[in-house]
């Protein structure tokens, strides 16, 4: 592990939605990412099996509150405040669970850090 990786404060890292990533807003606020399935094994998906050429990833209602919030400004700090505000003690451990939300979005590939 690099010195600057083992130095990173994960609260000052600022998410970034990726490019080319769309999603939509329904009437009740409730996001979807809409994910293209690429590449071969993809490709060989649909055709064998049928599967579809994008993927709709539904958000839950944090995620809902969270998404729109990423603007490539806010560092995950400033972001676990706002959403501390709105939910209260549901969230606790707060900055725990959301360290865990950001890795998943950044292991699917939805977000990057900005540097």
């Amino acid at each position: 592990m690099s010195r600057k990786l083992a130095t990173e404060n994960y609260l000052d890292k600022i998410p970034v939605h990726k490019d080319g990533l769309n999603w939509t807003v329904d009437e009740n606020g409730e996001i979807t990412l809409e994910v293209e399935n690429r590449g071969l094994a993809n490709k060989l998906a649909q055709t064998i099996l049928k599967k579809p050429k994008v993927s709709f990833i539904h958000l839950d209602k944090m995620g809902n509150f969270i998404w729109p919030l990423i603007d490539g400004e806010q560092n995950v700090y400033k972001l676990g405040k706002l959403v501390k505000e709105k939910f209260g003690d549901k969230t606790e451990p707060l900055y725990d669970r959301l360290a865990q939300y950001f890795q998943i979005l950044e292991s699917y590939g939805f977000i990057i850090w900005k540097e």
